[in-house]
């Protein structure tokens, strides 16, 4: 495979002490990570510290890399006490691929594009489950927003059981604009949502774009007015909800079955 769309060729999983183990702590240590290009999830940076902190901001604006403020008092939190000079960087577990990326995926397996879009999952066990399932069902990448989304942190690689070191997943700054290029670009977006077509009858054969959304709301309404196709799961008893990783992986079966008797 080509190296250059073959991402598990430069990601490499956390220690297992935790999330602490991901930290890049202090002014020095975070520019070079910056420079050499280590995968990078979030800047935590005192806003107030100056000197080379702007220069900081800047490398990881390069590489489109979230910045948060954060206090002093929160940075000592995070990184339990050490000296950290205004600047805290936390490792990905995994490095963010582009959308052209899982399309070279699907085209290099010679299928029609099959993505996951997850619209603002923030809890990490949610995501990285969803990204379990999207391994496993032969999805080509996962989509996330830059904001109020989950990343791929360790928890979400713990509970992915590794499947973020395979599965492309991209992370950008508009979702929205996102499924706009997914549309321009051949692929059909279905959503999730309780007033759409029983699932079982909508036809899922083609290029896939399967919309999950956020534990507590479900996809906002830009989303669903994005979506091609609304899809519903049928609820016998007094819950009407399901957990959104839980949900996510009945929908993706449901393709992965269409698709296999499409074949014959």
């Amino acid at each position: 495979m080509d190296k250059k769309f073959d991402k598990r060729a430069d990601r490499r999983p956390p220690s297992e002490n935790g999330q602490e183990d991901q930290l890049i702590i202090g002014r020095n240590p975070v520019t070079e990570a910056l420079k050499a290009g280590l995968p990078i999830d979030t800047l935590y940076v005192n806003p107030d510290a100056g000197g080379s902190v702007g220069h900081i901001k800047a490398l990881a604006k390069e590489r489109g890399i979230v910045i948060k403020d954060a206090n002093d008092q929160k940075l000592s939190k995070l990184c339990k006490g050490a000296s950290h000079q205004g600047v805290i960087a936390v490792g990905a577990c995994a490095e963010y691929a582009e959308i052209d990326d899982i399309f070279k995926a699907a085209e290099l397996k010679g299928e029609e594009p099959f993505i996951i879009i997850c619209d603002e999952i923030e809890d990490p066990h949610n995501l990285g489950a969803i990204i379990r399932t999207a391994e496993t069902a032969g999805a080509h990448g996962v989509i996330i927003p830059k904001r109020r989304s989950a990343s791929l942190n360790y928890t979400v690689f713990k509970t992915s059981a590794g499947a973020a070191s395979y599965v492309p997943v991209a992370r950008v700054a508009n979702l929205a604009a996102a499924v706009e290029e997914l549309k321009e670009r051949g692929v059909w977006i279905y959503g999730t949502d309780g007033a759409g077509q029983d699932y079982t009858e909508v036809s899922m054969t083609g290029a896939v774009g399967l919309v999950i959304g956020s534990e507590g709301f479900g996809m906002g309404r830009l989303m669903k007015d994005k979506c091609d196709f609304l899809l519903r799961l049928p609820m016998a008893g007094k819950i009407t909800s399901l957990n959104a990783s839980v949900a996510a992986g009945i929908f993706m079966y449901e393709i992965v079955r269409q698709r296999r008797a499409a074949k014959g």
